[in-house]
């Protein structure tokens, strides 16, 4: 779906951003989205949503996007240039299930670490089902950030594409940004 005065979003496959794939470009006929091949995750536009996020409703700008297609992995957060996984929900849901290699960002306090983010990298974002993670996308698109992917589907594509995640209490250091 898509509203009057937002742009479609490009889009990338959650299994791509397992495998540290590329970018996708904007479809731009309006539809807000395409399903890679071989996905059964639509993936598409962005919600919008109220300002519950601290300030990071999407509210314009393209907003680059992954979602559920070819090649699986996992996302490594160390590589300068490998494509680096921020979750931004919160600490009690990424200890529930999480990608491995993935940082930690929660949106609630994201507005204070986002600064912390490398520039000189790709950046791809996951939430639970991709809508607080549109909001980020577009918020650091916005700001000065200019390769990042919102992983559409969130986690619950993830795992649904059967994807390595891990469960249970943090290794120590585990989803801090080396």
């Amino acid at each position: 779906m898509t509203f009057p005065g937002r742009p479609a979003l490009p889009t990338i496959d959650v299994r791509e951003a397992a495998a540290g794939g590329g970018r996708r470009g904007s479809t731009g006929d309006g539809s807000g989205g395409t399903a890679a091949a071989g996905s059964d995750v639509a993936v598409g536009a962005g919600s919008s949503g109220a300002d519950s996020n601290g300030g990071l409703a999407a509210t314009a700008g393209a907003v680059g996007v992954v979602g559920a297609g070819a090649g699986a992995g996992t996302v490594s957060a160390d590589g300068a240039g490998a494509p680096l996984l921020v979750d931004v929900r919160e600490r009690s849901e990424f200890i529930q299930v999480r990608a491995p290699g993935a940082v930690l960002y929660p949106t609630s306090s994201f507005l204070l670490r986002f600064e912390e983010l490398p520039r000189d990298r790709p950046l791809h974002v996951i939430c639970n089902s991709g809508s607080r993670s549109a909001a980020v996308t577009a918020w650091l698109l916005r700001n000065g950030w200019t390769d990042v992917l919102n992983v559409t589907g969130g986690m619950v594509a993830w795992v649904r594409a059967g994807l390595e995640t891990r469960r249970g209490p943090l290794a120590p250091g585990e989803g801090d940004l080396a």
